[in-house]
């Protein structure tokens, strides 16, 4: 990008801040104010004009609600754009609205963004792309593991090893770290929102009931499960009787919803154990001793971490406040940009992350 005077002044007032670009959820971190914006990654947009009508919490709350001529829809797909010119508006959306307090008629801040390693230069294009185009005057890109294990506090730049799980809305992802760099990752399209889809697969399978992605979501939040719990829950799935066509309701317990999550989990707990198999001698030494941090919203399912630990005779423990983890990496690289860059992600053919 080409130096610009009016670009440099407004930069001079503008926020420093790390965006976790989620399938499910966006959340941006301000440097200096923490999480300012967790809000979901869903657009409501004019079917003609692809004009933006509603972004963020306001645009979810339509989801299955919408007129006709309106429709919501994530940008985002298993945390890669899909959907290139809303996903801007969006940014745009949300670095505005971070700068509310701030008085920049025009922001222009630095931004750092997560992004799914294992991406293709052209998904790592379309999101340098989009940030610039919504209004950064830099862009810089990080992988999320790699964020998540910033966020999270994992010692990553020294020479003992450290492992971290994030799991996302879209993805899933697992990478084990030593002396600053990644000794192996891996990327699995496995993660909450094909937990929703069990559930409703379970919902239509079991009950003939259909039932949407924000019940599915309510019911895997409340009583959702990977391991036996203390005291077992019921909640209750509203949709549309398949049989009847009618209205209708039914009560499910947490052992039937554990059941319908049984394969997702198994498949979480499989790529762990096949991580950890790949993992070089030492590094398991060190992992005995430090853990596996588990990152990401959907690590707050109940008993998961007590499952992996079972499975794989690990200690396994979740990050605190796991959601935020990959903002909260992706800002702090922004407090020490000088030494903390070489995390951060190149784009290739010449091309480098300053303007």
């Amino acid at each position: 990008m080409a130096f610009s005077p009016l670009n440099w002044f407004l930069g001079l007032f503008s926020l420093d801040i790390g965006i976790d670009l989620g399938t499910a959820n966006t959340l941006v971190y301000v440097r200096g104010k923490g999480i300012v914006i967790n809000e979901p990654s869903w657009v409501a947009v004019d079917k003609k004009t692809r004009r933006p009508l509603a972004i963020g919490s306001e645009a979810k709350e339509l989801v299955g609600r919408t007129p006709t001529n309106i429709m919501a829809v994530r940008p985002l797909r298993d945390g890669v754009i899909s959907e290139f010119e809303i996903t801007e508006a969006m940014l745009r959306y949300f670095i505005d609205k971070a700068h509310e307090q701030s008085y920049v008629p025009i922001p222009r801040p630095r931004v750092v963004v997560g992004i799914p390693s294992g991406v293709t230069e052209v998904e790592k294009r379309a999101v340098y792309d989009a940030t610039l185009a919504a209004g950064a005057r830099d862009a810089y890109l990080i992988e999320e593991p790699m964020a998540a294990a910033i966020g999270a506090g994992l010692p990553i730049g020294e020479a003992r090893g450290s492992m971290v799980l994030d799991i996302g809305g879209g993805t899933t992802e697992i990478a084990v770290f030593s002396m600053g760099g990644v000794v192996l990752s891996r990327s699995l399209r496995v993660a909450g929102d094909e937990m929703d889809e069990d559930i409703i697969q379970y919902a239509r399978t079991k009950y003939n009931l259909a039932i949407g992605e924000r019940m599915a979501e309510r019911v895997k939040i409340d009583v959702g499960s990977a391991h036996s719990l203390p005291e077992e829950r019921v909640a209750v799935l509203r949709g549309r009787n398949l049989v009847t066509g009618l209205p209708d309701s039914v009560e499910v317990s947490s052992i039937e919803i554990r059941g319908a999550l049984a394969e997702s989990t198994r498949t979480l707990v499989n790529l762990v154990k096949e991580a950890i198999d790949e993992t070089p001698p030492e590094i398991i030494a060190d992992l005995m001793e430090t853990g596996v941090c588990l990152a990401g919203g959907v690590s707050q399912l109940q008993g998961l971490s007590e499952r992996m630990q079972g499975e794989i005779n690990m200690e396994c423990w979740v990050a605190e406040d796991p959601l935020t983890c990959v903002a909260r990496g992706a800002g702090y690289i922004l407090d020490d940009l000088d030494n903390l860059a070489r995390f951060l992600v190149g784009l290739e053919r010449g091309s480098t992350q300053h303007s």
